[in-house]
């Protein structure tokens, strides 16, 4: 369980005098019987001192953290292993780094600085040590009490919890991401740490509590971890938009309050994409936006659109990459799709494949999944959604965008003699409109043939009708929808 390449750079170390450990979750991972997929080291080694024996290592930080390459015997590279100078720190006038860092001499300065117990201690390499792993056998240092939380299954700070917190406010979200990863519940004082401080979390960076905030979203216990930054007063200074549902009655499909009703469908998202899931929490989003009385029921109505523009809002908030963005975008904005065995054609679907994009389909099913056994339903996958995977199969191969079509920008310019302008996406759009009604027109002579006749329309007329073969029609099944369900 303990790679030959980290035995290697700590035998080294020992070799050379220096003190060296292993530390943080790769020791919490192996006590709970799990693989470690990172490796930390500290050592009284200075960071002058670890490169000199280690040539290929890197130190362009102040830290004391020097990095070592270790490859696999054909020099590739296999990892990096960080490996750091003991250290203590002082004051944090940024909330994040310390203004002062001291290289200390004794294992027991550096693990006082750690943020929970059980990523406080450390394991040596030793002939006497209780535990083994790999043929070695190594002693626990744990002066905290990490063992004994790991066992309680609780996440406790070091020492005083405002004084953790106050170094680095984000320590409150990881407290928060730990607990949904390992189904741990925060120690009382912990917890009533988190609630004192919460509002010092607006000061942190937006990437980090980004990048926390994805790492709760895929853990094992998402929608506990969403509601334990509810319960801790952090969700506000996060996703507040998420908090204004608390409450709020819906309509009679609905048994729940749309904050209950995310949470629960994140809770039961069949996907393991955090897209998906983040997709899943958000997709109701604006319906407290969008709640009206209308004749003693309860309306949302174009809660979709409305929340996909809010999803828009949030994610560029919190600086999530465009193709993450606009893909949970994209699910939010499209999960009221109307399907009903007998009433939807195949060019329909094709027109839902246009719309979302074929790689989205599937995620598409999870949501709707998700949004059913959040209300309460208890049949994930009716006959009419089953019937719908059936038919993505059934028109998989057929033509349902632009660059699908039998002809394309080239043929319009050497074939109809065209000049390249705004009229070549016009009159693709009115191709593709048909052959999304009827695959078989997609032959390069009907095509063209069209085109032919399309070209002599002004540019406004040719849009026109683009948007009523594709874009009307799409919204026609929407409304069928929002009628059917009168949300």
């Amino acid at each position: 369980m303990i790679p030959d390449y980290i035995l290697e750079i700590m035998e080294r170390l020992m070799s050379a005098g220096f003190s060296v450990e292993i530390v943080g979750g790769a020791v919490r991972n192996l006590l709970m019987n799990k693989q470690p997929k990172d490796w930390d080291l500290t050592t009284q080694a200075k960071p002058p001192e670890i490169l000199s024996l280690f040539p290929e290592a890197k130190y362009e930080n102040d830290f004391g953290t020097v990095i070592i390459p270790c490859r696999t015997s054909d020099g590739s590279l296999s990892d990096v292993v960080e490996v750091t100078t003991y250290r203590s720190e002082q004051a944090y006038s940024d909330r994040r780094h310390p203004d002062e860092i001291k290289f200390e001499n004794s294992l027991e300065k550096d693990l006082e600085r750690r943020d929970f117990t059980i990523n406080a201690m450390a394991l040596i390499l030793d002939k006497a040590g209780e535990y083994e792993w790999s043929g070695r056998h190594f002693r626990l240092v744990d002066l905290f009490g990490g063992l004994k939380d790991i066992h309680k299954k609780v996440i406790r700070a070091v020492g005083e919890p405002s004084d953790r917190f106050k170094e680095d406010a984000l320590r409150m979200m990881r407290a928060i991401r730990f607990s949904a990863q390992l189904g741990f519940s925060l120690e009382p004082k912990t917890q009533r740490g988190v609630v004192k401080l919460a509002g010092s979390l607006k000061f942190v960076a937006k990437e980090r509590i980004r990048d926390e905030l994805i790492k709760i979203i895929a853990s094992n216990q998402p929608a506990e971890g969403i509601a334990a930054l509810h319960e801790a007063k952090l969700l506000q200074y996060i996703i507040p938009e998420l908090e204004q549902g608390v409450g709020v009655r819906q309509n009679h499909h609905h048994i729940y309050p749309v904050f209950k009703h995310n949470l629960l469908s994140l809770k039961y998202c069949p996907s393991q994409e955090w897209t998906v899931r983040l997709a899943a929490l958000f997709h109701d989003i604006a319906k407290p936006k969008t709640r009206r009385l209308i004749n003693g029921q309860v309306t949302f109505y174009n809660h979709e659109y409305v929340g996909a523009k809010m999803v828009d809002r949030i994610m560029t908030r919190l600086k999530f990459k465009n193709e993450d963005r606009e893909k949970v975008v994209n699910l939010v904005k499209n999960h009221m799709f109307y399907y009903n065995v007998g009433e939807v054609s195949a060019a329909s679907v094709r027109r839902l494949i246009s719309k979302v994009g074929r790689e989205n389909l599937q995620d598409l099913i999870y949501l709707r999944v998700a949004d059913r056994l959040g209300s309460g339903t208890p049949k994930a996958m009716p006959y009419n959604l089953r019937h719908l995977q059936y038919m993505l199969e059934k028109v998989q191969n057929d033509p349902v965008s632009v660059k699908m079509l039998a002809i394309n920008g080239d043929d319009l310019i050497s074939v109809l003699k065209l000049t390249p302008g705004p009229k070549f996406g016009a009159i693709l759009d009115v191709l593709l409109g048909e052959v999304l009604e009827d695959p078989a027109r997609n032959e390069r002579s009907y095509l063209l043939a069209r085109a032919e006749k399309i070209k002599e329309q002004n540019l406004d007329e040719i849009r026109e009708q683009a948007r009523k073969l594709i874009e009307e029609k799409r919204d026609d099944d929407d409304q069928s929808l929002q009628r059917r369900f009168k949300v």
